[in-house]
């Protein structure tokens, strides 16, 4: 006869196959009163939460699911998955070292802890996990992508191109391989793959109709333009980033809509709440985060780069964490546009104070025994103001580029899948408008709540301009701040090649060779 478990699992599984969530939540949780340690059974009742948008709930059961070992390395992974996705961090982290103790080497396990020590930011520790992959055997070109990107990122550019050019030879379509390759140096006359890239270019339908082979396609064009443009082939080069990025946009629409939305959203509930509290600023306890804001590819790693060579300051790099804790605190799944329009408008009824301990609670161990860590996402402009009322101790530095320069550096970066305003010109004077309204809008409301970085000045001046940033920290001026190149931690930005040089000017102007091409973009920005 079937047991009352049995029974309640049967009911379980026909629930969620109706997607009737509130009853499979009531048989689920029947279920844990009989068997309460059944690790799968609370993963699968924070999944049905969610889909109900009980993400605080959700969470909580996630915890509770870590709590009990379950011996299974794969189930362990999983669980590390959701809770960096519910921002529990701290128990991710826990969780994911508990499975590296199992005595397990197979590849595809230590690929999937890379990729979460990836996610979590602990570079070094992914690369070792990907060193004892290839020890194995990795056997997919993703595989071998992943530890090349991961090998770049922590420094050992000769062994991350031997590893991409192993994985072309045998899957010579590759786009992501092809497009890493050509960004892992600045290609020269004499050493270069444009005939590699010009025959795969022959061979690849110009567009067979499907997102994955334009996307490849994009990737090949992408990187065609990456090494004409480093030979000074300027003319030649264009024609190639236009195709490249005409597919992306065909692949990827920009939402100008939804971003304008969110724009509004965010100036509304920042101003319904007053102004912040005035507080001591420098009293928290220490670590405390420096927050680096501003567009996309507007210089933020280098000066990332700079403060993180200070002793006292460590780079946790480009985290998604406060935004993941205002999710939390406003209980709202964090899910497209509609999660994050569904926060702000229950913002107004949050505490911000709570957000504020339960972001230093889920980020303080990334400082790594460091008085100041920074947190370099550069979307987080459009969290200043909940920052600095969740934080207000915290020194937020606004990084201000060029419009033209900002702009066609993120018009010739191959983002993939994310970041769709970059691919079309018209969309990119959009996103770029939205964000200068951002931020006027906080220097008039929030005339103290950031310190605005010029890029040009920057790489001009390094010492003058840092020396105002330090002040602003209220850090003591160090000379290795002014050496970025000899910083030897990972870095996992598309600028990470250029960062591990001397501070040099070479961005300033960037566009003009392309200034015919570029008019449409420079009348839309007015």
């Amino acid at each position: 006869m079937p047991t009352v478990e049995e029974d309640l699992r049967q009911s379980v599984r026909a629930h969620i196959d109706a997607q009737d969530w509130t009853a499979a939540q009531a048989a689920l949780e029947s279920l844990l009163q009989h068997v309460p340690q059944d690790v799968p059974a609370r993963m699968e009742l924070a999944r049905v939460m969610l889909r109900q948008g009980l993400f605080r709930a959700s969470g909580n059961h996630l915890l509770k699911a870590a709590m009990d070992p379950s011996g299974n390395a794969l189930l362990d992974t999983q669980l590390v998955q959701r809770l960096c996705f519910s921002g529990e961090m701290v128990a991710a982290r826990t969780c994911l070292d508990r499975a590296g103790q199992l005595a397990n080497e197979s590849v595809p396990l230590l690929v999937a802890q890379a990729h979460l020590r990836w996610t979590l930011g602990e570079f070094n520790a992914a690369k070792e996990l990907m060193d004892r992959a290839a020890a194995a055997g990795i056997d997919t070109p993703d595989q071998f992508h992943l530890y090349a990107t991961l090998l770049q990122v922590t420094g050992d550019i000769e062994r991350a191109g031997q590893v991409l050019e192993t994985c072309l030879r045998r899957w010579p379509d590759f786009g992501d391989a092809a497009a890493a390759r050509s960004n892992l140096r600045r290609q020269t006359a004499p050493s270069n793959h444009l005939a590699f890239l010009h025959g795969q270019l022959r061979r690849l339908p110009a567009d067979d109709g499907t997102p994955g082979g334009r996307f490849v396609r994009a990737e090949f064009e992408s990187a065609l333009f990456k090494e004409l443009d480093d030979l000074g082939r300027h003319d030649e080069a264009w024609p190639a980033l236009a195709r490249s990025n005409a597919l992306m946009s065909s692949i990827n629409p920009y939402d100008g809509l939804a971003e304008a939305a969110i724009v509004e959203g965010l100036i509304d509930v920042a101003g319904s709440l007053g102004q912040p509290e005035v507080q001591a600023a420098r009293m928290h306890a220490d670590p405390t985060p420096i927050f680096i804001v501003g567009m996309p590819r507007s210089g933020t790693t280098l000066l990332d780069r700079m403060l993180s060579s200070h002793s006292q300051v460590t780079s946790a790099g480009e985290i998604n964490d406060f935004l993941r804790q205002l999710h939390w605190v406003a209980d709202v799944p964090p899910v497209g546009v509609s999660g994050m329009l569904g926060t702000l408008r229950r913002i107004p009824k949050i505490n911000l104070a709570e957000l504020g301990e339960r972001y230093l609670a889920q980020t303080q161990w990334r400082a790594q025994g460091c008085r100041f860590y920074i947190d370099k996402l550069p979307v987080n402009i459009q969290m200043v103001p909940f920052i600095r009322r969740a934080l207000p101790h915290a020194p937020i530095l606004h990084m201000v580029r060029d419009p033209m320069d900002v702009c066609f550096s993120n018009f010739r970066a191959m983002f993939g899948n994310v970041s769709a305003y970059s691919y079309d010109m018209q969309a990119l004077a959009h996103y770029h408008g939205l964000y200068r309204r951002l931020a006027n809008e906080w220097h008039v409301s929030l005339p103290d709540a950031m310190l605005d970085v010029h890029y040009a000045d920057l790489v001009r001046e390094p010492a003058a301009v840092l020396r105002s940033v330090l002040k602003h920290c209220g850090l003591k001026e160090e000379d290795a701040c002014l050496h970025p190149e000899r910083n030897a931690a990972p870095v996992a930005t598309p600028s990470s090649m250029q960062v591990r040089e001397p501070i040099h000017t070479r961005g300033l102007g960037t566009w003009q060779p392309y200034a015919h091409h570029l008019e449409p973009l420079r009348r839309l920005l007015g």
